[in-house]
């Protein structure tokens, strides 16, 4: 049998590193604020991985002329990148794509 490599989850959360309410679209995987995310996926919307460490924002990427940002796991050190949304801070964005830390 084959494994859905993505599942859509509309979950609402409280990001684990800001405090920000977040309500989510069923693509959203990071906080908007801050662009902290959760290590709780093995595939997108699986909540397989049993890690559960805060995801620092670590770089920026372009795919299919796309930004995506680059996380690293602060407990394990997963790596994975995930597409921006339109309602993320857009000068955290840009601090990312110049390597500033906030």
């Amino acid at each position: 049998m084959k494994t859905k490599r993505f599942q859509r989850k509309k979950e609402d959360f409280v990001c684990d590193n800001c405090g920000a309410g977040v309500i989510g679209n069923g693509y959203t995987n990071h906080c908007p604020k801050c662009l902290y995310s959760k290590h709780v996926d093995v595939n997108p919307g699986d909540r397989q991985a049993g890690c559960g460490g805060l995801m620092r924002p670590a770089g920026l990427k372009t795919k299919n002329n796309q930004y995506q940002i680059i996380h690293r796991c602060l407990k394990c050190g997963h790596v994975q990148s995930t597409r921006t949304s339109v309602h993320d801070d857009f000068e955290k964005i840009l601090k990312l794509s110049r390597g500033e830390k906030w």
